[in-house]
């Protein structure tokens, strides 16, 4: 089999910031598996919180470059790399390429006789009341936005955003930079302006909290939420996780993570760390078991792949052959 791996890097199409941290572009890396006439792709970015980078992902890569060269299975890759991007991206690709070699759709082969249409969040990047109203005011085709927040005055950007799109549904994303007084305080404030959902509140490690509070707005673990493995400490703190497949390790470990918290009555969200059409298509079939979907990454890119998914809006279409699965 041969073996490709390309860097790609995609702008976005405005400096995207979060609570720790300003994007300007998503580094990708791609692998291409060729099993002549048949190629299987995969892309991942990593999870930059673990450090993870494109250089790290590459070395990985390239560690198990005889065993890809010579076939391996999905069981197998679980074996030779740990979650992250790079099991990921080989993980996508193998999915790729069985879909091409029988000639079945992805989502068959993960069980599904067909697939629906999924309604994406568009995501707000962290900014200013004013600023971050205006993006909201822009996006009026997108009929749920997530918001990026940070602490110090966010319920000021919250009840701006809400003034903007009185009709919108709102989720916010803290990325663990609240303390538990400041969740007290903002939980039931969020209640009454409707936000209907507030993904990782407090840092990883200082959620255990959790466990004694019932906020009064659903919360979501997403950076506690990292493999199947997480959901034991989860129980009883989160009433959602959200999957990504940087995190998982491709989609094969996502789907046991749809399987494992649905057998512990959790509810689920599938999300992304930016990328193209490329990075989306397996997340679509997680979508498929998710109330919420945070599939936006290529609504914020400044350009796509070939073969793009289709959006009208917020609306996400399944990606066609050409492009995976």
């Amino acid at each position: 089999m041969q073996v490709k791996f390309h860097r790609v890097d995609l702008p976005f199409a405005n400096p995207f910031r979060i609570a720790y941290q300003t994007s300007t572009v998503a580094n990708t890396l791609r692998v291409e598996l060729t099993d002549a006439p048949f190629v299987g792709r995969g892309e991942a970015l990593g999870v930059g919180y673990h450090h993870e980078t494109i250089d790290s992902i590459l070395a990985q890569l390239l560690s198990i470059r005889t065993e890809l060269s010579a076939g391996i299975s999905r069981h197998e890759l679980t074996h030779l790399l740990p979650p992250g991007g790079a099991r990921n991206a080989i993980d996508c690709a193998l999915w790729d390429l069985e879909a091409k070699r029988t000639g079945k759709r992805a989502w068959e082969l993960a069980g599904l006789q067909s697939v629906r249409g999924l309604f994406t969040d568009h995501t707000i990047g962290l900014d200013t009341p004013e600023k971050m109203a205006e993006a909201a005011a822009a996006l009026r085709r997108y009929s749920r936005l997530k918001l990026k927040l940070s602490g110090d005055g966010d319920l000021e950007r919250v009840r701006a955003v809400r003034t903007a799109r009185p009709e919108a549904e709102l989720i916010v994303d803290a990325n663990q930079a609240w303390t538990e007084d400041q969740l007290r305080d903002l939980a039931p404030q969020l209640a009454d302006v409707g936000v209907r959902l507030v993904e990782q509140p407090l840092p990883v490690g200082k959620d255990g909290a959790l466990s004694s509070y019932r906020s009064p707005v659903p919360l979501c673990a997403d950076e506690s939420c990292q493999t199947a493995d997480s959901l034991a400490d989860l129980v009883g703190k989160y009433q959602y996780v959200n999957i990504k497949l940087d995190k998982t390790g491709g989609l094969t470990e996502a789907l046991r993570l749809v399987h494992e918290a649905k057998q512990r009555d959790m509810k689920l969200m599938v999300g992304c760390m930016a990328g193209s059409s490329l990075s989306m298509a397996p997340a679509f079939i997680v979508g498929q078991f998710c109330e919420f979907v945070d599939l936006d990454g290529p609504l914020l890119s400044a350009y796509d792949i070939d073969h793009p998914i289709r959006y009208d809006g917020g609306r996400m279409h399944p990606p066609e052959r050409a492009l995976w699965g």
